[in-house]
């Protein structure tokens, strides 16, 4: 069925007024999850669904970022900011420097599609709050990340991936 284009001006009039509330909250608070997020528009008024705010948040460019107390929906540009201090320097390599990242044994195996960026990483890792890593060796564009046991590398690995910006979830190779 099609849609009228007095119903179409609508919907796209209730699209801005919706996306412009979920930027102001985002500014406003921290806002960690899609069902905060639906839950704080509903307070506004706007009846919305968790599909409609997933959708709005990639429109947006909104990605989630650790902070002191706990995760938050940032806009991409604002990334580096948002980040603890000590992640600013890894947080805008990362934004600027994609990072696949692969596994063997105990070690997670970092790659970078653009030569000569391995050892940036590296110092980055060293000079973040990342601390569970027993060390780093970097290559050309490689980073090899040593760990003692399974779940210091489980627990590193989350947070180093909540680091990176618009991450695709691509999946770890054991």
């Amino acid at each position: 069925m099609a849609t009228s284009p007095i119903q179409h001006s609508t919907v796209e009039a209730h699209r801005a007024v919706r996306l412009r509330a979920i930027r102001e909250l985002v500014a406003e608070r921290s806002i960690g999850s899609q069902r905060e997020l639906a839950d704080a528009l509903r307070e506004r008024g706007m009846d919305v669904t968790q599909a409609t705010v997933s959708r709005d948040i990639a429109e947006l460019g909104l990605v989630k970022v650790p902070g002191a107390g706990g995760h938050a929906y940032v806009p991409a540009e604002n990334i580096a900011t948002a980040l603890p201090s000590s992640d600013r320097f890894l947080g805008r390599l990362l934004a600027d420097i994609p990072v696949r990242v692969g596994r063997s044994g105990l070690i997670l195996v970092l790659t970078t599609g653009t030569p000569g960026t391995a050892s940036s990483i590296a110092q980055a890792i060293d000079q973040s709050s990342l601390s569970e890593q027993e060390g780093t060796l970097a290559g050309d564009n490689t980073v090899l990340v040593l760990f003692a046991d399974e779940a210091r590398l489980l627990r590193w690995q989350a947070r180093f991936e909540s680091l990176q910006p618009g991450r695709s979830g691509e999946e770890v190779h054991r």
